[in-house]
């Protein structure tokens, strides 16, 4: 697997008071397995896999002041070299570079208006071994209540090429890495703007998505494992997501794709035996009902 492009989100953690409480929330949520935490100079950090490849990682909170919060990292080639760029574009540093192990070396930023993510320079460990299917990472978009600010700020740092979707509903931009045509078929993250619909107190921050077969399922599961549900399922674009709590108060969004129209059975050929089309379509199974049958996450 090749190195992630600089820009393209690579990572993402949650950091919370109880990592084993996390193992199986998530383990029953998303059907994750984990690997063995590395120790406690690492915080004891576990890797999350779905099908067996990477798909996240778990700390557990050192300081209890510290947020309960799933963090995106950025993939980039020089750590060093990107923090100076976030500083002369208005951000600043909340943990400079740092190298973990033969790893790779990771480090913690924030925009402007205050959003924190991460980046990532990789070692042994690219990141992301899946994305964009069910248990796996598939979107991320930052919150923030100064776009006049943040969205230069972007696209100066990783060079980002912006294009803002249209309509008078919500204020988005939606983000292409550079050198990519602006649209939705390149997109790898977004900005939103918070509203006056929002609690006064909210931050800016960022939101990352992870891909479901079902959504109003994962959502009940969400509550039955203890968690909230902060937007109740709703349908988008490209398909449909919920806004969720864990049962130790990180905040994640979810999105299962639209379902597929069933195939029609092909029109039977000129002069083919009537029998035989009669037992394709027989042994034809929908799309639905396999879809049905999958396991959901």
């Amino acid at each position: 697997m090749d190195a992630f492009a600089e820009g393209t989100p690579c990572w993402v953690d949650v950091s919370l008071p109880d990592l084993e409480a996390g193992k199986r929330f998530y383990g029953e949520l998303f059907g994750w397995t984990f690997g063995r935490a590395r120790g406690m100079e690492d915080g004891h950090y576990t890797v999350a896999f779905s099908d067996g490849k990477r798909v996240a990682g778990l700390v557990a909170k050192r300081d209890g002041r510290m947020p309960t919060v799933w963090t995106i990292y950025f993939a980039t080639p020089d750590a060093d070299a990107l923090s100076e760029r976030i500083r002369e574009a208005g951000g600043q540093m909340v943990r400079e570079p740092l190298a973990v192990g033969r790893f790779g070396v990771m480090a913690l930023a924030a925009d402007p208006a205050g959003a924190v993510f991460g980046l990532w320079q990789a070692g042994e460990d690219l990141g992301f071994e899946k994305t964009g299917l069910p248990g796996s990472f598939c979107w991320t978009e930052v919150y923030t209540r100064d776009k006049e600010r943040v969205d230069p700020f972007y696209e100066t740092v990783f060079g980002f090429r912006g294009k803002d979707l249209p309509g008078d509903g919500v204020d988005f931009r939606l983000w292409s890495p550079a050198g990519s045509e602006p649209g939705a078929d390149s997109a790898i993250g977004g900005r939103s703007v918070i509203t006056d619909a929002f609690p006064a107190e909210l931050p800016g921050h960022f939101l990352s998505y992870f891909s479901v077969g079902d959504c109003d399922e994962t959502a009940a599961t969400v509550v039955r494992l203890g968690g909230r549900v902060t937007a109740p399922p709703f349908d988008i674009d490209s398909g449909r997501m919920a806004g969720l709590l864990d049962n130790q108060g990180a905040y994640f969004a979810v999105l299962a794709e639209p379902k597929r129209e069933p195939e029609r059975a092909p029109e039977p050929v000129a002069g083919a035996e009537s029998g035989e089309a009669e037992g394709a379509a027989a042994t034809a199974e929908p799309a639905p009902e396999r879809e049905a049958e999958q396991e959901s996450t």
